[in-house]
């Protein structure tokens, strides 16, 4: 059961349908736009946040295959190739690139000091030295974050909420891809984690391999759970995680409604469609004259809390009515 339904924009053949001599100005040349996705392009929520981002563009005027032409590169959650992308879409010499995720932009800001950048699931720009201030980014990077480092603890008070046994909490995060190391997370749960009797347990991986053998150290211990925080190794890998969370029966939790609606517990965090949506005007902006470092990063609008029933049943948990209440979406 749905408490508030959003829509998620699918179909990315928006600019099939228009005419082409419709769709640039007459006399001008199309616009050149990169895109470095953090995850691979056969991943489902690739094409909705894909899709998402050219309708927004198209609302704005601008149609990939008339006034603009957009690059797509696809980083799969693997750094390297992350990087090797960055560094063949800045040598095309677009006029604005999109960035998903930290170590995207990371990876263009190594490449560029120039070439405009706009980003989106990002949590950390100030710490990740990517802008100078939210409000003044400075440079040639801005763009839109995803949570801010206190969502962690949130997810550990949610945890505890539905499963209050839980005494050992431990925190999945890859070090390589997530903001500082993962510390950016740990921080603030570490710091709560004495109110909630808890003992928070660092759980870092780098590898698939990592994962297979993580999950289920964690499980054989009482009472432990789980929380997933989210960085682009992490998304890259749900299915694995998700399959074996459940396979080993641990309670977890995440910040993104893609873990929730695929099996997960329970998930709080950012719309990520709608960092997506709200990144068109700052690209329709940039390429109109506008200089990225005059244009403020903007934290997130829209959070969603997913319960996933279903899943609490098998685990045996029961749901507080007053949080299923509460829920934008119940997943039964």
């Amino acid at each position: 059961m749905r408490r508030r339904e959003f829509l998620a924009l699918l179909g990315g053949g928006v600019a099939a349908a228009w005419p082409r001599a419709s769709l640039a100005q007459q006399g001008e040349p199309a616009r050149r736009l990169g895109v470095l996705m953090g995850i691979a392009e056969s991943d489902p929520a690739a094409r909705s946040f894909v899709s998402t981002l050219t309708e927004a563009l198209a609302a704005s005027g601008w149609r990939d295959g008339g006034n603009i032409r957009i690059n797509y590169r696809w980083g799969g959650g693997d750094s390297e190739r992350i990087r090797g992308f960055a560094r063949e879409l800045v040598e095309l010499k677009p006029d604005l690139i999109v960035g998903h995720t930290t170590p995207v932009v990371a990876a263009l800001k190594e490449q560029t000091r120039t070439i405009p950048i706009v980003f989106t699931q990002v949590s950390d720009p100030v710490g990740s030295g990517f802008v100078a201030s939210l409000a003044e980014p400075g440079g040639n990077v801005t763009g839109f974050t995803n949570l801010e480092s206190s969502m962690s603890s949130k997810l550990m008070e949610l945890l505890k909420e539905v499963a209050p046994a839980t005494t050992r909490v431990a925190l999945m995060f890859n070090p390589e891809t997530a903001p500082d190391g993962g510390a950016y997370f740990l921080r603030p749960v570490e710091a709560a984690a004495a109110a909630l009797n808890v003992k928070i347990i660092p759980a870092p991986v780098r590898t698939a391999e990592a994962i297979d053998a993580v999950i289920p150290a964690l499980a054989a211990e009482p009472n432990t759970g789980l929380i997933v925080m989210p960085d682009v190794f992490i998304l890259a890998h749900r299915e694995q995680i998700l399959a074996l969370v459940e396979q080993q029966r641990l309670p977890a939790v995440y910040a993104y409604r893609l873990f929730a609606a695929s099996g997960g517990l329970m998930s709080y965090g950012t719309d990520l469609l709608d960092l997506f949506r709200r990144a068109a005007p700052y690209v329709d902006r940039i390429l109109k004259g506008v200089r990225p470092a005059e244009l403020p990063v903007q934290q997130p609008t829209k959070f969603e809390l997913v319960i996933n029933l279903k899943t609490a049943k098998a685990l045996g948990l029961t749901v507080p009515l007053a949080l299923q209440a509460g829920a934008d979406e119940v997943i039964e």
